[in-house]
């Protein structure tokens, strides 16, 4: 799951490179994701550790950061979804970004979970 997180951060820093070049490079508020990218680039590589408690401490920090950005950026998932029907935003890039995250963050969460409970199923 390390390699996975540091991915994850890797995707966020890419999402938001594309939507800063995609807004012209006029707003910088686009690149929000980055600073969840790198943050999840850094919990991966501190993850990345033979000790499984602190394997465990770092995937579980970055697994409750993900879950606040999914909760954070829940929104832009209906906003995206009225947009597909017709309804016009101001800032539709931002939309589009925003509810990107909130999916990317989703499934990252869902991996965790996942992974999680396997690991408790050895375990036990």
């Amino acid at each position: 799951m390390a390699k996975m997180t540091v991915g994850f951060g890797v995707l966020l820093i890419l999402l938001a490179v594309i939507g800063f070049v995609a807004t012209g490079s006029a707003h910088p508020t686009a690149l929000i994701p980055a600073g969840f990218g790198i943050l999840f680039v850094i919990f991966g590589v501190l993850a990345n550790s033979p000790d499984p408690k602190r394997r465990m401490l770092w995937m579980h920090i970055s697994v409750t950061l993900a879950l606040l950005a999914f909760l954070g950026t829940l929104t832009a998932d209906v906003q995206a979804i009225k947009m597909s029907h017709g309804t016009v935003y101001p800032h539709p890039a931002a939309v589009l970004e925003k509810a990107a995250m909130s999916l990317f963050s989703l499934i990252y969460v869902l991996f965790c979970v996942r992974s999680f409970i396997n690991a408790r199923r050895t375990l036990a």
